[in-house]
């Protein structure tokens, strides 16, 4: 089971680096964003400093969402997917697998560009390590959240956008208290702990029941 688990990994891993356009398309995104944003709101570097964790944190939803489609999408097409619900390993853990897969070429990478995007934006540089521990603890939620949305639109053309509308509001917790621990770890008087625990809690619960709604909206989709 472990090697069969590995090799789903592998396979995904290989194919987002052959065929692109998973990290390399949510970094750029996000750069966008982030770099759209002193546009709009002006050049006063303390407000963008202020600001900055909440927009960083939207600006990874929005790349997050972005590439959320793709995560069964290709195996739909091309059959492979049916072959992985009749394969006698667990739906749940193969789609777990494909989960963390997908974290590992989209979100984690996002995790890793956030704290130099910061720059842009100003953000404090006592923020850089919260910010960064935040997103690597909140962005696993958002993968295997975005997991279910991406299953309940498998057999809708161009369901991105879809994806996006039936996602957002569960990323909203997260969102929440991801951006509340940065803040704390900037400003207080609030402490970091209780909001970056919790936002570890609700990790763990999307990576722990994600991939069972998951599994039964794929065997949904493929009715």
């Amino acid at each position: 089971m472990t090697r069969a688990l590995a090799a789903i990994i592998r396979r995904d891993l290989t194919l987002a680096l052959r065929h692109g356009g998973g990290g390399g398309l949510g970094i750029a995104f996000f750069l966008i964003v982030v770099a759209l944003m002193p546009l709009g709101i002006g050049p006063d570097l303390a407000l963008l400093a202020r600001i900055a964790p909440g927009l960083l944190w939207v600006a990874l939803l929005l790349a997050t969402l972005l590439t959320l489609d793709r995560m069964f999408h290709a195996d739909y097409e091309d059959g492979s997917l049916d072959l992985l619900v009749i394969a006698p390993l667990p739906l749940e853990l193969v789609v777990a697998a494909k989960a963390f897969a997908h974290w590992l070429t989209t979100g984690l990478v996002l995790v890793v560009a956030a704290p130099p995007l910061g720059l842009l934006l100003n953000l404090d540089e006592k923020a850089f390590l919260p910010l960064f521990a935040t997103m690597l603890v909140g962005t696993p939620s958002l993968n295997f959240l975005g997991a279910i949305g991406a299953a309940l639109t498998l057999a809708v053309r161009r369901g991105g956008l879809l994806v996006a509308i039936l996602v957002l509001p569960l990323f909203v917790p997260t969102l929440i208290f991801g951006i509340s621990a940065v803040s704390a770890a900037i400003t207080g008087p609030q402490p970091f702990g209780p909001p970056f625990m919790i936002l570890a809690a609700l990790s763990l619960a999307a990576v722990a029941l994600g991939p069972f709604a998951t599994a039964a909206a794929i065997r949904a989709s493929l009715q």
